[in-house]
């Protein structure tokens, strides 16, 4: 298979946008496998689900099966993932990463008690891991993955909180300990009979199946129980602060893509004979600095790739970014009126200076790109470039 072919199926494997059908096709079959496999869990729980053992194993097989080829082309291709690595790199790098990882253990668990007969019970309970890959679900959802960024940022953070509530814990199991282990030594045995306690109590919990019965153990644990409560309050107030950091960054980055000026206009295709229909996106006569944006098509909206193919009724959105150098532009509009000196002259003829320059006609609401040989007629919008004032004119900044 050739590499157009290879690139083509990492296309398909990958996260599909509405001008791939086979993409998006591959997205829904994969959320189905995933939602199947996680009834066929919970539903194994249940007494009745014997009858049907042969139906779901068939189901669980086919989905099982599914997965593995995910893997086995996800393995494949993993030079597209990470192209900066050579294949072999590459396809480690996969295999190590939390992605990697989660998709084969999503259907390793299946095949183990045949390569291992002798631990089947076991092994059956690894199965259960399936629910892991809940978590690919997540690549589809920005949502979802807002709450990855957050803690990906604030992950030093929070470790420090984790940390002190840990060191709190021990600390409060061991005094608890010392206060209550002769009125109760049956319950506080050891220090670990007081870290129970002091993770039930500092988490809020409350279980109730050990507590003081001194009167400086009841003390301690209402001072531990106002502790309990602020350090639970800190790793949510991180997460609370990054996530209005993580809004402000996006708000932020939206403001800074509006203050670059992408200057943006619309060309329908609605012709056959148009030079662009049936053409791709790569071999379009796009001039530097001038990118094609979205293509919009029977109400969907696609961002194009380079084997896109341009149809008729197609609605293409070119788009031309402004660099931070640019000078300004100021066109002067001017519609010729019925007794306007230049109505009935070819642009040739006309007493202009060599500093105006028409550079557009609209005419019927058509634009014409003007030569020397063109009349103006009554009625026609003139867009002239002159550093000269001119009568009647109507300025137009760029």
């Amino acid at each position: 298979m050739d590499r157009s072919k290879k690139k083509r199926v990492y296309d398909i494997i990958q996260i599909g946008y509405a001008g791939d059908f086979l993409s998006k096709l591959f997205d829904v079959l994969i959320t189905a496998a995933i939602l199947v496999n996680i009834f066929l869990a919970i539903f194994d729980t249940f007494d009745a689900a014997e009858a049907y053992s042969d139906v779901t194993n068939l189901i669980e097989t086919i989905t099982v099966v599914g997965f593995t080829v995910e893997y086995a082309l996800r393995l494949w291709t993993a030079e597209y993932l990470y192209p900066n690595l050579p294949k072999g790199k590459a396809k480690l790098r996969y295999m190590g990463s939390f992605n990697g990882i989660i998709d084969l253990l999503s259907f390793l668990p299946f095949y183990l008690p045949v390569i291992f007969p002798a631990g089947i019970v076991v092994f059956r309970m690894f199965r259960v891991v399936r629910i892991l890959r809940l978590f690919r679900i997540n690549a589809y959802y920005d949502a979802l993955n807002v709450i990855g960024d957050v803690i990906r940022r604030k992950k030093d953070q929070i470790l420090s909180s984790v940390f002190i509530i840990m060191v709190l814990m021990v600390a409060s199991s061991l005094c608890m300990y010392g206060l209550e282990h002769e009125a109760q030594p049956d319950v506080f045995k050891n220090a670990f009979s007081g870290f129970w306690w002091s993770v039930s109590t500092l988490l809020t919990v409350g279980y109730g199946d050990i507590y003081p019965i001194t009167v400086a153990g009841r003390v301690f644990g209402i001072l531990i129980t106002f502790l309990g409560v602020g350090m639970v309050a800190i790793p949510t107030g991180i997460l609370s602060a990054g996530f209005v950091e993580q809004y402000t960054i996006l708000k932020n980055s939206m403001d800074y893509l509006m203050e670059e000026e992408l200057r943006f206009i619309r060309l329908n295709v609605s012709a056959e004979d148009h030079p662009w229909t049936g053409k791709k996106v790569m071999e379009l006569p796009l001039p530097p600095g001038l990118i094609l944006a979205v293509i919009q098509r029977d109400g969907e909206t696609i961002i194009p790739r380079g084997d896109t193919v341009i149809t008729r009724g197609d609605s293409i959105v070119l788009g031309a970014e402004g660099g931070s150098g640019d000078i300004g532009i100021t066109l002067k509009e001017i519609v010729l009126r019925e007794r306007h000196p230049w109505v009935g002259y070819a642009i040739k003829d006309l007493d202009i200076s060599r500093l105006t320059l028409i550079v557009m006609i609209r005419r019927d609401g058509k634009a014409l790109i003007p030569n020397g040989s063109t009349v103006l007629q009554r009625d026609d919008a003139v867009f002239v470039y002159s550093k000269r004032n001119i009568t009647d004119a109507q300025k137009i900044n760029i």
